[in-house]
């Protein structure tokens, strides 16, 4: 399967370290979850990508792709200052941007 354009922004973005162009992937009111923490909204999302993405210098590697009922299932690869190994994060698109992240 080819990446959509969103997941390939967000994983661009990280690995950049542009908070802007990250925090532009997402919808406005987009959800997210990080092994049971939530985040609604921009704002909640750039606290989160301070403390957990971005802020700790991750970088991303997607190491598979699978879409089904309307979300794409992403295996990646992290490394940085914070969480280091692999992981499935679960989006949800609505158009160009995303609607919803689940990590897990």
């Amino acid at each position: 399967m080819t990446t959509p354009d969103a997941i390939r922004r967000f994983v661009e973005a990280t690995n950049a370290g542009d908070t802007k162009a990250f925090l532009e992937t997402f919808t406005a009111d987009a959800f997210l979850s990080d092994w049971g923490r939530s985040f609604q909204g921009r704002d909640q999302i750039a606290r989160w990508n301070q403390s957990d993405n971005i802020g700790v210098q991750s970088r991303l590697r997607i190491l598979g792709i699978a879409a089904a009922d309307g979300t794409c299932r992403v295996r990646i690869a992290v490394e940085g200052k914070g969480f280091n190994g692999e992981g499935d994060m679960v989006f949800t698109l609505d158009g160009k941007r995303i609607s919803s992240l689940v990590i897990s």
